[in-house]
């Protein structure tokens, strides 16, 4: 697919000040740009919190798509962004931990998942995820329930934050986190969910979360070196799809 328009959705409190709205403005509409698509309008409101988005209108082919469902056994899963940026975040915002100590977060956050994709369609995958609200399990789930499939994940091959590790340690993790566990919690097993701080990193919410791609496993080696080759830092095989429950999770 392509994005073509972007309408961007403002909520800001003016005690702010309009110049962090005008950087947050700028910054939205570079990655807009970089993107390929332009920003034609959008609406603004005050509020509290501040809050920002934009509304894509795009292009896709209807025969060359890649969505959540269609994954098959045997395919390996590929994770282009570390996780724990939710927990960052929220520790930020608190005031718990300096911004120069997550800015290899931030440089992920900032990059799109522009480059994997397209070298996802290139390799041809048979589904794909992007990690975001429900955090690593939760968009697993989802992928394997819409494909009534279950996966197998290598914990120790999980890219994590070691900040957000180190946060986690100490029970520090977002509300979400906890929604997130009430979502899969009759669906994951394995010796590793007695581990509660990993349980916390591979239940965080993200924001600008990776790609997770199902990709046949003839094709994972192809796929991992193609994603080097374009400059996707993280590129690891943290799973696979195998027999098993319908839509459940064996963490190993």
């Amino acid at each position: 697919g392509k994005p073509i328009t972007a309408l961007s959705l403002v909520a800001f409190p003016p005690e702010l000040g309009y110049l962090v709205l005008e950087e947050i403005l700028k910054g939205g509409r570079d990655k807009i740009e970089e993107s390929g698509a332009v920003v034609v309008g959008g609406h603004s409101l005050e509020d509290k919190e501040p809050k920002f988005g934009y509304a894509v209108t795009g292009i896709v082919h209807p025969e060359k798509f890649v969505t959540s469902k269609g994954v098959k056994i045997g395919d390996k899963l590929i994770l282009t962004k570390p996780i724990g940026l939710g927990i960052l975040a929220t520790a930020l915002k608190g005031g718990i931990i300096a911004e120069k100590e997550m800015m290899d977060a931030i440089d992920n956050a900032r990059t799109l998942n522009k480059k994997a994709s397209e070298v996802m369609m290139e390799v041809g995958v048979n589904g794909c995820t992007d990690i975001t609200g429900f955090g690593f399990l939760g968009h697993l789930h989802i992928m394997l329930k819409a494909s009534n499939k279950s996966a197998l994940i290598y914990t120790e091959k999980m890219p994590i934050y070691l900040k957000a590790l180190e946060l986690a340690q100490i029970g520090f993790v977002p509300a979400g986190t906890h929604e997130n566990k009430k979502f899969v919690k009759d669906y994951v097993e394995g010796e590793p969910t007695k581990d509660a701080v990993l349980m916390d990193i591979l239940l965080d919410p993200q924001t600008s979360g990776g790609l997770l791609i199902s990709v046949p496993s003839v094709k994972s080696d192809l796929l991992i070196q193609r994603l080097d080759e374009e400059g996707v830092k993280t590129k690891e095989l943290v799973g696979e799809i195998v027999k098993g429950k319908e839509s459940h999770i064996e963490l190993m």
